[in-house]
């Protein structure tokens, strides 16, 4: 399993508030969501991501309320991976629950810039800034997880056994 795409920096602490304002959460509607993710903070986020970019955060990313909508608005974008210094728990197993791969990676997370071109390599955790030719290390998924992914959400994998 892997991925490949530019990428969109954000700092630490962006909650769920900020991945998609509460003022849209009348709907449940993926293309809807997604076409408000990271408003507040990147007006152009919705225009500018393509299928398969990565956004990297600080720590802390996914605070806040317990919201579904946050990690289904990132991934309905089209984005393949969310890279951290750290995750609030509820946002990380809510993003593994809908298919969402996110990696923790302090040192990923430091170096990598807003624009840099990132391939993942989720069986190894290995991911490599291709733009300023950097190696980093992440943990990679355990196979229960690298399954939920690769069946697109927790739902899915639970319907093939």
């Amino acid at each position: 399993m892997q991925a490949n795409g530019t990428v969109f920096v954000y700092g630490d602490n962006v909650d769920t508030d900020v991945i998609i304002p509460a003022r849209y959460l009348n709907s449940s509607d993926p293309k809807h969501l997604a076409s408000h993710c990271m408003e507040d903070i990147d007006a152009a986020f919705a225009q500018k991501v393509r299928p398969g970019d990565i956004i990297v955060g600080g720590s802390n990313f996914g605070c806040g309320s317990s919201r579904e909508h946050a990690p289904l608005a990132i991934k309905s974008c089209g984005v393949s991976c969310v890279i951290a210094k750290s995750f609030a728990r509820i946002f990380y197993r809510n993003s593994i629950n809908i298919g969402l791969a996110i990696l923790e990676c302090p040192q990923a997370a430091e170096n990598i810039r807003q624009g840099d071109e990132i391939s993942i390599d989720f069986d190894s955790g290995v991911i490599i800034n291709r733009t300023k030719q950097e190696t980093y290390q992440a943990e990679p998924f355990p196979e229960f997880i690298r399954e939920i992914i690769n069946a697109d959400g927790l739902l899915n994998s639970l319907s093939k056994c």
